[in-house]
């Protein structure tokens, strides 16, 4: 439990500081995070913590940030989300993704629909791909919002580590509240698609990424279409790299990703080959859907966001074994908003449970009635 001081919650590390920083926009509560990384020879926030700082700044109207002199305390008082139009560069540490999630997170509590060109690497193997986040983020979201005609995201450029070159549009509509759901069944996988794409290398790289995948995947279904994103010259960003992303859904309308990228031999990693690649991302992909559940495991955070902010009634969601981020977000949720959810393991039915598939958690909670302070009615 963090220290309270008035209405400011007190934590200390940089563990889960974006989390953080989320819940205390939604939640308007001021939180203050010490001893960042005081055992590291750097200590203090990270250059792109300090970039998701400033992002937030430009999507927030008067928030007020304090930053003591070696980085190692943050006091972040968040003023109310006002949206608009914005362009940012990400730092190239961490991918687009890193703060896309942020985006999705409180788009819809907007003032002014969200209208980001975000500039950076697009792919890397730490944080969700954009490919990952418009087809599983994104799906997620429109569960619980009823109109989602202008929720976009729009890949430019694809751009790679070390120097990125990427650029990303992401439109997201203002919305009054997240509606409470009821979803148990995942269903069976009908069909997989997917992007390789081959940045600043031979085009061969995607081809042979694309065959040793679906030869694994050929194995479980037939309808396997993957499609080669070939990008030339300034949509290709800046530094040379390959990587591939996989999707399958289901006949309930679930949603399952995988991805894998290619190391950076500039940093002194191993240079990947692209069989082993192609063969991961499928294996990746296999094991995503052996985890089941109505969201995968990248989504299990926002979904659990949405059910917390959702009407004042009763949503259930049944996810795969929970994630580490996914539990300490339950964690920081009873920390900002109150909210607590109950746990319990989910018995399917017969014909699903004989496939093999692994524990599955049923969620539920009540919604706090989280209502955008904008569209609110007198």
């Amino acid at each position: 439990m963090p220290a309270k001081r008035g209405n400011t919650l007190i934590y200390k590390g940089s563990n889960y500081l974006r989390q953080r920083l989320i819940l205390s926009v939604l939640s308007g509560r001021p939180v203050q995070i010490t001893d960042i990384r005081i055992q590291d020879e750097e200590p203090g926030l990270k250059e792109f913590e300090v970039n998701l700082i400033r992002l937030l700044d430009k999507v927030t109207n008067g928030t007020i940030i304090e930053l003591n002199e070696t980085g190692t305390s943050l006091y972040f008082q968040p003023g109310l989300l006002y949206g608009g139009a914005i362009e940012h560069d990400c730092c190239t540490e961490r991918g687009i993704g890193y703060y896309l999630e942020a985006l999705v997170m409180f788009g819809i509590f907007c003032k002014q629909p969200l209208n980001v060109k975000l500039k950076g690497v697009t792919s890397n193997n730490i944080d969700p791909s954009v490919d990952l986040i418009k087809t599983s983020l994104l799906q997620t979201l429109k569960k619980f919002v009823l109109d989602d005609d202008d929720l976009e995201l729009k890949i430019c450029k694809r751009g790679m580590r070390p120097l990125g070159g990427g650029e990303v549009i992401f439109r997201c509509p203002v919305r009054k509240q997240t509606r409470p759901v009821q979803l148990y069944k995942s269903g069976m996988v009908k069909r997989i698609r997917g992007t390789a794409y081959a940045l600043k290398v031979s085009p061969a790289m995607a081809n042979r990424i694309v065959e040793k995948a679906k030869g694994v995947l050929l194995n479980f279904i037939p309808d396997v279409y993957i499609s080669v994103d070939q990008c030339n010259g300034k949509q290709a960003g800046n530094s040379p790299g390959f990587g591939i992303h996989l999707l399958a859904e289901t006949n309930e309308g679930t949603f399952y990703s995988a991805e894998q990228v290619s190391n950076v031999v500039a940093n002194g990693e191993e240079p990947s080959i692209p069989e082993d690649l192609g063969i991961a991302a499928a294996q990746r992909l296999l094991y995503e859907i052996y985890l089941g559940g109505v969201v995968d495991s990248t989504s299990q955070s926002l979904a659990i966001l949405c059910m917390a902010l959702g009407d004042k009634d009763v949503s259930k969601l049944v996810t795969g074994p929970l994630s580490d981020y996914s539990i300490w977000f339950l964690r920081h949720l009873r920390d900002f908003l109150g909210v607590t959810f109950k746990l319990e393991p989910f018995v399917e039915d017969e014909e699903y449970s004989k496939n093999g598939s692994s524990s599955k958690v049923l969620l539920t909670s009540i919604g706090i009635g989280y209502t955008n302070i904008s569209k609110r009615t007198l």
